[in-house]
């Protein structure tokens, strides 16, 4: 009996643990996230205080950083369209033929099914029945004991 509720009480113990290990990623990204705005705010109110110069610097610094993140984003889409290019083909040349064949063995084994039915099962279960019918014949004839 202790056996059986071993593994159940394992269970509900790794799951709780899961839960407090997300609760916890949880926390730490509100944290961060947190942290992440109140420098982002302290950084604008800094750049207000802050000269012209100072400011056009940032500014630049900006442009540049966009500048990159647009390079990085398009050659990310270009990936993409590469990939989704690759999976066209596959789908295409490698699965489709896949299903064709898998189509044309269902069907070989539905005709085999069919045939064997026809050919061997109705035969049998029709044979079983004459002789069913002839041990009840006899049975009622007085040749055969019940």
């Amino acid at each position: 009996m202790s056996e059986t509720q071993q593994p159940q009480e394992n269970i509900s113990q790794s799951e709780s643990d899961a839960n407090l290990i997300d609760k916890k990623k949880l926390m730490w990204g509100i944290v961060i996230f947190l942290l992440v705005m109140a420098a982002s705010i302290y950084g604008i109110f800094a750049l207000l205080k802050a000269g012209p110069g100072i400011t056009s610097q940032v500014r630049d610094i900006f442009i540049i950083v966009l500048a990159l993140e647009s390079f990085i984003i398009g050659v990310v889409l270009v990936i993409l369209v590469i990939q989704l290019a690759v999976l066209t083909n596959m789908l295409q040349n490698e699965i489709k033929p896949i299903i064709t064949d898998t189509k044309e063995t269902i069907n070989t084994v539905k005709g085999t099914a069919n045939f064997l039915s026809q050919r061997a099962v109705k035969p049998v279960i029709a044979a079983n029945s004459y002789m069913a019918g002839a041990k009840r014949l006899f049975e009622i004839l007085g040749f055969l004991k019940k």
